[in-house]
């Protein structure tokens, strides 16, 4: 293991700066990665301004790369050498309500990766062990980053929106999380109505699985999906609460929105709408590593990959504006073994 690595670190919300920093030793419980590859995702702490952050600090949550080194305590399931991924949740303690619960996922002594703790925008990383998940020989390091964080998202949701094969399920937006959404639906057997804005998305819309398209620029989900008998689900991977309040208004009787997109603007929705239909509004955030293995498996098994672009770690920066602006199709993935030389992104 090197004395010293490269990270792309965030001195202020906004920025993104490279850095040359000194490896720790693995503290008790926690392993060192030497990081292959890092999604760059619009939840990454490049812009937040978190109350509980403190930086510097370095981004990133959708990370692959393999074990350098052991801290006391780690379990004898992790090895030196194993590739492993890390996804937004750094860890469960194990200790508390929830953990005691099995619901590592909402632990309340978790650091979020990139907020709490540093990501994987670098060469080198440490993490609790308790976030660490297998990535299966099948899946490359730049396809299965992603869906540590797209994936196992909208792969969740679908698991826990109420809808059963053949039944109709919505995805509002076709973005990052959207184009997983629409795969992984089309695999469960559902019936895929993808809601996008503009007919620039429906082509990519059709191609990633969807049986029907609603441009919301020339009519409004609400009407299209009345039309075909409302929808047992939707997953809403958009914090757009007008768009949201819109697409929910087609729910069938007993249908579920499941809500992806975090932001601050509350959502206008009708008690009697909600109780008469016993309609079901609900959050999901992300899962646990034995569901992200689960995703990672199936995605596998019924071939769904996401679309990456490929950049270098020195180029962070630039990848990250670019899957803010929307111009990425669809993710953005940093390559830590990739030439510092091309400025441009590399579609796969």
């Amino acid at each position: 293991m090197t004395a010293t690595y490269r990270a792309m670190q965030s001195p202020a919300p906004g920025r993104l700066e490279l850095v040359e920093r000194r490896m720790p030793a693995p503290a008790a419980g926690h392993v060192v990665l030497a990081v292959q590859v890092c999604g760059v995702c619009g939840a990454d702490a490049a812009d937040i301004d978190h109350p509980s952050m403190v930086r510097p600090r370095v981004p990133g949550h959708e990370v692959v790369g393999r074990i350098m080194a052991l801290g006391p305590q780690v379990p004898a399931m992790w090895r030196v050498g194993q590739r492993v991924g890390v996804g937004r949740l750094g860890g469960h303690c194990n200790a508390c309500e929830q953990c005691r619960q099995g619901r590592f996922n909402l632990c309340v002594d978790q650091p979020i990766v990139g907020v709490h703790c540093d990501g994987g925008y670098a060469e080198m990383m440490q993490v609790r062990a308790t976030a660490l998940l297998r990535i299966p020989d099948e899946l490359d390091a730049l396809h299965a980053a992603p869906i540590l964080c797209a994936g196992i998202a909208t792969f969740n949701a679908l698991r826990k929106c109420g809808a059963e094969a053949g039944d109709l399920v919505a995805v509002l937006g076709i973005g990052g999380l959207g184009h997983m959404a629409l795969q992984y639906a089309r695999k469960m057997g559902f019936h895929v109505v993808a809601i996008g804005r503009g007919q620039d998305i429906a082509r990519d819309a059709f191609a990633l699985g969807a049986h029907a398209y609603i441009d919301t620029n020339q009519e409004t989900a609400a009407d299209r999906l009345g039309r075909m008998g409302g929808a047992q689900a939707l997953i809403a991977t958009i914090a757009d609460p007008a768009a949201m309040s819109d697409a929910m208004t087609a729910l069938a009787p007993q249908g579920r929105a499941m809500l992806l997109g975090v932001g601050k603007d509350p959502l206008s929705v009708s008690s009697g709408w909600l109780v008469g239909g016993e309609r079901t509004i609900a959050g999901s955030i992300t899962g646990t590593p034995a569901d992200s293995e689960k995703a990672l498996r199936f995605s596998v098994l019924a071939d769904v990959r996401p679309m990456v672009e490929v950049m270098p770690l020195a180029f962070a920066q630039a990848a990250y504006l670019r899957m803010k602006s929307g111009q990425a199709k669809f993710r953005m993935v940093l390559d830590m073994g990739a030439s510092d030389a091309p400025a441009g992104a590399i579609r796969l």
